[in-house]
């Protein structure tokens, strides 16, 4: 009998960075309906998910909220391996 566990992604991983962005495509029209959107930046060592919000939701007050208690725990549902989502400011 063969093993059957999957190989624990890294945070680099292209597989990864995938169930990440189909998780935020489930998202995305919820968030684009108040003028708004979040692109993936990239995955720390230790799982954490680096946003960048854009349009409305980089100035709503209630992005915060919207981040841990929306985006935060569909990541986490999809992907156990996420830790936490953090919004980040992008560097050009």
């Amino acid at each position: 009998m063969t093993d059957t566990k999957a190989t624990p992604l890294t945070p680099n991983d292209p597989e990864l960075h995938r169930r990440i962005e189909e998780a935020l495509d489930m998202i995305r029209p919820y968030l684009m309906t108040d003028g708004g959107s979040v692109r993936l930046l990239g995955v720390t060592e230790d799982y954490v998910v680096e946003l960048e919000l854009l349009g409305a939701c980089g100035s709503c007050p209630m992005s915060l909220m919207t981040l841990r208690a929306g985006i935060e725990q569909v990541l986490k549902r999809a992907i156990p391996e996420i830790t936490r989502v953090e919004a980040v400011q992008a560097t050009s």
